[in-house]
């Protein structure tokens, strides 16, 4: 089972595809170069975490996956 849930906000991405480069087997980019999650299981918790802190748009929320607590971006 997953850690983390991921939740792309298609909206605020920008293509800057930083979480592609820190976890490519979690974010891909689409047809329109946007942000997808493609395995939320396919790296380490931590490069998921930093994927996601990498973005410098915010586009990607994490959420822990039993408590669905938001764990980043921080509010």
């Amino acid at each position: 089972m997953a850690k983390y849930k991921i939740k792309v906000l298609k909206d605020k991405c920008i293509s800057a595809a930083a979480c592609v480069a820190i976890a490519p087997n979690v974010y891909k980019l689409d047809e329109n170069n946007l942000v997808y999650v493609a395995d939320e299981n396919g790296d380490t918790p931590e490069n998921i975490l930093l994927g996601a802190q990498s973005c410098p748009t915010n586009a990607i929320e994490i959420y822990d996956a039993e408590t669905n607590e938001k764990i980043w971006p921080k509010e």
